[in-house]
């Protein structure tokens, strides 16, 4: 199965754009994914092909127009059936690994992004649209965060990272962040690569490893932290069951 990524842009040569160099590009190349952007303005009705308007009630910037976008989004969903409709914007529910690993296993995506002020509300009332957010940052449009967010999934397509363990120990795919790293020389700068590392017993490494990556999560983003001790105590499903029975 080839994992379809399809950009709804106002300005479609951003992409592949850095996808298509790297490990992501060399799988574009081999059909691995495949990249289909839809230029917006293609669907305007009118001969200036108008995308946006003024705010209704006034205020600063434009937006972008319901209808424009609602052809713009049937024409990629009947193209691509089965695809989920993702919308980039502040608002949406910030993206999380488990939900990348989710998109990666799926058929791909259509993702919409936004310019200017952003969507007619109406579009969210008449689509079934996954907001998302990259995070609590603005961005000029959500070119930048569709790239963000294909690059997470198509890192994580069969083959792409070589070996299928690859991603396993990284940040965030066990809830913490990841451990530090060292590579040679031994001494630089009068700082050396921790003894441990060096030792050859893989239990006490496996055990080092684990305990930075929860001292660093802990100190780091004690908001991950919580979640990953809420996680740990959390019984599980058989565990709720036994003791409801």
């Amino acid at each position: 199965m080839t994992f379809t990524a399809v950009p709804l842009t106002l300005y479609p040569d951003m992409f592949p754009g850095p996808l298509g160099h790297s490990m992501a590009g060399r799988a574009l190349e081999s059909g691995t994914w495949n990249c289909a952007p839809v230029q917006i303005r293609d669907f305007a009705t009118d001969r200036h092909r108008t995308v946006d308007d003024t705010p209704a009630g006034g205020g600063a910037g434009m937006v972008l127009k319901a209808d424009v976008l609602a052809a713009a989004i049937d024409h990629a969903m009947a193209a691509h059936p089965g695809l989920p409709l993702l919308a980039m914007t502040p608002r949406g529910t910030p993206i999380t690994q488990a939900r990348i690993r989710a998109l990666s296993a799926g058929p791909g995506a259509i993702i919409l992004c936004g310019r200017f002020e952003g969507f007619d509300e109406r579009i969210f009332e008449a689509r079934a649209i996954e907001e998302v957010s990259m995070g609590d940052i603005i961005l000029s449009g959500g070119e930048m965060g569709a790239l963000l967010l294909l690059d997470a999934c198509i890192r994580l397509l069969p083959g792409v990272m070589g070996a299928a363990s690859s991603g396993d120990d990284e940040s965030f795919e066990n809830g913490l962040l990841e451990y530090p790293h060292y590579t040679r020389p031994v001494n630089w700068e009068g700082r050396t690569i921790p003894e441990v590392l060096r030792s050859g017993d893989h239990a006490k490494i496996a055990a080092w490893r684990k305990q930075q990556a929860e001292d660093h999560t802990r100190l780091r983003r004690p908001d991950l932290w919580e979640r990953h001790i809420d996680a740990r105590a959390r019984p599980a499903s058989g565990a709720r069951r036994k003791e409801k029975d």
